[in-house]
């Protein structure tokens, strides 16, 4: 499927479940995949969602560099050094107080798509009916960046902004 959805793209899955990874490049020996740890637990949500509207979580760089708790720091250098057009964040677990929750990717989704040179980013949240995922999301997407939403899934478009100084976080 998303060979066909982005044929002669780039694709790549952040996943944290290793035995996913293995078993799906038996089938895909092609898919790009790498590992990633996620650190922070859903029940952890309140206080990271705080910690979000301090004032060095509203800079716009490189995740690598900044000096927000929620920027997730531990990707391959080569994910943050490509101007994705599109993220879809739909991992990890994020189902109970004690799984890992998508408050950093929902948020170092964001920061990518505004680092970028110049042009926009399309954001997808997946599963946008659970708490997390709706008050992340629109908090660090930004409302008015939500182009639409059809059942669990919330579509964000996010324009750069390096590209025009000054710009809001969120509009």
């Amino acid at each position: 499927m998303w060979a066909g959805l982005n044929h002669g793209g780039r694709t790549v899955f952040l996943e944290e479940d290793k035995a996913w990874i293995e078993q799906i490049k038996q089938k895909l020996p092609s898919l790009e995949s790498y590992h990633v740890e996620y650190v922070t637990k859903v029940h952890q949500a309140d206080e990271l969602l705080e910690t979000g509207m301090k004032e060095e979580c509203k800079v716009v760089g490189d995740p690598r560099f900044s000096k927000c708790d929620l920027a997730l720091k531990g990707f391959p250098n080569e994910i943050y050094d490509i101007e994705w057009d599109l993220i879809m964040v739909d991992a990890p677990t994020g189902f109970h107080d004690e799984a890992p929750g998508r408050m950093n990717a929902i948020y170092t989704a964001g920061l990518m798509a505004r680092n970028r040179e110049e042009g926009e980013t399309d954001v997808f949240v997946h599963d946008v009916n659970r708490v997390v995922e709706d008050k992340f999301s629109m908090a660090f997407l930004c409302e008015g960046y939500l182009r639409e939403q059809q059942g669990l899934l919330r579509h964000f478009t996010i324009p750069s902004h390096r590209s025009r100084s000054g710009r809001p976080f969120c509009p």
